[in-house]
């Protein structure tokens, strides 16, 4: 099993809990754009990432997708739908090559009824998410297109970020994004059209912040984006340097 996310579901159970989860399931693998389930489906089964990761994401009413979450190992899927019975609120797809245990609806519910502690750890996840999905909604608002690309590279390098070394450089002088976005997902999460997302990622290359190729992205100064995200005027602010 992959380093688990901190803070993820897998992540705050105890070894005795991961075994009896294990037992309760199955084993599972994915390949790169194979669903773990589809909105609007009834709930038929629980899964929790070992490796890998997936994104989260809704159809919209006149074609395309909104990408919702990101999700790595350790993550909880399908578990909302498996508590209160209702369809999925979202497809879940990977995007990479993702190995799971899953569990059928009745085995997970009966797990949480064996584990209390366990129902506790959903219930700190799930504020979690929700205080994450909170934060996305006042971005919206509150920050042009180029300060929300720059939130979620901020977000991106710190879950999914590795040690980069230029060739030219003796030590690591950047983090390469592990994670295999294209720009169409990144403009569908951070709610703008692709156009304008490869508008502000020529911005913060310019500024020298990040680089950019095919599926790869460096940031070379991660406090600069984060800077970028606590002020309101970011347009006005790279405007002036």
């Amino acid at each position: 099993m992959t380093k688990l996310e901190p803070g993820s579901f897998l992540a705050e159970l105890t070894a005795v809990e991961i075994d009896d989860l294990a037992a309760r399931g199955r084993e599972r693998s994915y390949k790169r754009g194979e669903l773990l389930c589809r909105e609007g489906e009834a709930s038929t089964a629980v899964a929790v990432l070992l490796e890998g990761r997936v994104k989260a994401y809704s159809f919209i009413k006149h074609g395309g997708e909104v990408l919702l979450a990101v999700r790595g190992p350790g993550a909880l899927i399908g578990e909302m739908a498996a508590i209160d019975e209702k369809p999925h609120s979202a497809t879940v797809a990977a995007l990479e090559p993702t190995r799971t245990i899953t569990l059928t609806r009745a085995a997970f519910l009966d797990f949480l009824q064996a584990n209390h502690r366990a129902s506790v750890v959903i219930l700190r996840t799930l504020c979690r998410l929700w205080r994450e999905a909170d934060s996305q909604r006042v971005e919206l608002g509150k920050f042009d297109t180029t300060g929300r690309v720059a939130a979620r590279l901020v977000e991106l390098a710190e879950r999914f970020g590795v040690p980069y070394k230029d060739p030219t450089a003796k030590t690591p002088n950047g983090i390469r994004i592990t994670l295999n976005l294209s720009q169409e997902e990144l403009a569908s999460w951070v709610g703008a059209s692709r156009e304008a997302v490869s508008k502000a990622l020529s911005t913060l290359r310019r500024h020298g912040w990040i680089q950019t190729g095919r599926r790869q992205l460096i940031v070379y100064d991660l406090q600069a984006l984060r800077n970028q995200t606590q002020s309101e005027n970011i347009g006005i602010y790279l405007a002036d340097t």
